[in-house]
């Protein structure tokens, strides 16, 4: 049986690694359907609030003020 002959390097192992740490899918970008800001899915709108129709956060709005 094949035994390493010497210890493998901390930095050796996490580049061995490294390959299944990454992302495997890339974020959901998606367009707000109240106001077509990009958010990423299943969230609610920073810029409106709104999450599957419904208001769940009010807003303020800076140029209101």
């Amino acid at each position: 049986m094949a035994v390493p002959k010497r210890k493998v390097s901390h930095s050796r192992k996490m580049k061995r690694r490294s390959s299944v740490w990454k992302l495997e899918t890339p974020t959901n970008i998606v367009k707000c359907p109240q106001c077509g800001e990009p958010i990423l899915a299943y969230r609610v709108c920073g810029n409106c609030g709104f999450y599957k129709g419904e208001e769940i956060v009010s807003v303020k709005d800076d140029a209101k003020q």
